[in-house]
């Protein structure tokens, strides 16, 4: 089993080059099943729209991850009600939404789990008070199959210990949330692949997709970057391609690659780990 995992998805045209070369990266990498994180999707990068999601489910993602954005609007909110969209399951169960969900790819059953550490979900208004610890609400989903981790977290620490902490049960955990993607590229010994942070698939050259000119001002005149009008436009740059490939047999991870920019024109790709 061959899957696709894309790193937080920022804005509208992301989301656009994503839906525009879905049919191109699933036949060029015989892709199985593809895991994107869509929680900055929104056209104002916080969040996500019905609309949105929805593309990008029918141009063939087949399951949509989210993060500490999830709950940022009422669009957001409904967006939680498709079947095949996810938000953290470390939080309690009447928030909106699941963070688990079970299907079928190449024959066999796929779990997949969506987590965040505490830090990415602590300014969260929705999930104030709401927070479970991400390894205990792990303990606690069911989990059938090949069980494949999105962990939305800031904390490189956090993201790596719970990636020992599952090696040979989960067959892969992707980090997200940073927006920065990680070198290294990881196959723990017990058959789990491992990155700390996929990166972003969003405009480059700004801060995590945004135009900077806000965040700058805010520190220079208020001596802090989150205190005035927030937020910022989405930067106008070219979209940067964060995504890694990873090969499964028999609930274990064999093989983890990172694509770039490169595998959307067919050049090589890059950043190999057997």
């Amino acid at each position: 089993m061959i899957i696709l995992f894309i790193g937080d998805i920022v804005g509208a045209k992301a989301t656009e080059l994503v839906v525009r070369n879905m049919p191109k990266l699933r036949h060029d990498h015989d892709v199985d099943l593809v895991i994107a994180n869509a929680e900055n999707c929104a056209p104002n990068g916080l969040g996500t729209t019905v609309r949105q999601l929805e593309s990008l489910l029918e141009a063939g993602v087949d399951v949509l991850s989210g993060g500490n954005h999830s709950w940022d609007s009422a669009q957001a909110v409904a967006s939680l009600k498709l079947p095949k969209v996810l938000r953290p399951a470390n939080v309690v169960a009447d928030l909106p939404g699941r963070g688990v969900l079970t299907v079928e790819a190449a024959g066999e059953t796929v779990t997949v789990v969506n987590l965040a550490d505490g830090c990415a979900l602590h300014s969260v208004n929705a999930a104030t008070g709401k927070v479970i610890p991400a390894y205990q609400a792990w303990e606690q989903v069911e989990k059938c199959g090949t069980v494949i981790v999105d962990y939305h977290g800031d904390h490189v620490l956090e993201k790596q210990i719970f990636a020992h902490a599952v090696d040979g049960i989960a067959a892969a955990v992707f980090g997200s949330h940073t927006h920065e993607p990680t070198i290294p590229l990881h196959l723990l010994p017990g058959g789990t692949a491992f990155i700390t942070d996929v990166g972003m698939t969003g405009p480059i050259g700004g801060v995590q997709g945004f135009d900077p000119a806000p965040l700058v001002r805010n520190l220079r005149e208020r001596g802090d970057a989150f205190n005035g009008p927030l937020p910022g436009p989405l930067r106008e740059a070219p979209i940067t391609f964060g995504a890694v490939l990873v090969t499964i047999e028999a609930g274990k991870a064999t093989k983890i690659e990172r694509l770039t920019d490169a595998s959307l024109t067919g050049k090589k790709k890059l950043g190999k780990q057997n």
